[in-house]
């Protein structure tokens, strides 16, 4: 979706619309002909997709990157300082490369689990990996893009500041990164 600001375009990204809310079952009862698998196989099931979820989120993370950069070059070629387009100045294009390259490496490495997954060869490992490593540098990348917006990165009328704001939390569901780096290192110490 696209939008304009003070003539600037941008494409709308965010979960902003999205309702979280906390949901508790109690006494509820699933009739036989609605259970997903047989009973007491919930939990096999659950292990079995686990790696799902991480990946999910690790791209994500890679998309919310993605977007951010192209905002920011958007915006950069037109916000001006000095008389200039800030894009022009060495430290912005230095910056924007710097995301840029990081961006592309875990591509790489999203692209490859996204392969594995095809395969039913990705493991809960390499799961959390990406989505550790893609949450952390879209935070990153984030904070680079709107510290080139200036003060307006931080106005909610520019989807940086949003998208900032929304990716924070990825970091923290589909487990904890602190968690995913547990999962990550019993996966790498179960041979040992």
């Amino acid at each position: 979706m696209e939008g304009f600001h003070k003539g600037i375009p941008f494409k709308k990204i965010g979960m902003k619309s999205q309702d979280t809310s906390a949901l508790f079952f109690d006494n509820v009862k699933v009739r036989k002909e609605n259970r997903l698998g047989d009973e007491k196989t919930g939990f096999k099931i659950m292990m079995r997709e686990l790696a799902r979820e991480p990946l999910t989120v690790g791209i994500m993370a890679v998309a919310t990157a993605e977007g951010a950069i192209e905002n920011t070059i958007s915006y950069t070629k037109q916000r001006t300082a000095f008389k200039s387009p800030i894009l022009g100045f060495q430290n912005t294009q230095f910056k924007l490369a710097e995301c840029a390259t990081q961006l592309q490496i875990h591509q790489a490495f999203l692209d490859r689990c996204i392969e594995l997954l095809v395969d039913h060869k990705l493991t809960t490992e390499s799961a959390s990996m990406i989505k550790y490593s893609a949450t952390d540098m879209c935070g990153k990348v984030l904070a680079e893009c709107l510290q080139l917006y200036g003060g307006y990165g931080y106005m909610w009328d520019y989807p940086i500041a949003r998208m900032y704001a929304d990716n924070r939390v990825a970091r923290i569901y589909a487990g904890t990164n602190e968690i995913i780096k547990i999962v990550i290192a019993r996966g790498l110490l179960k041979d040992l």
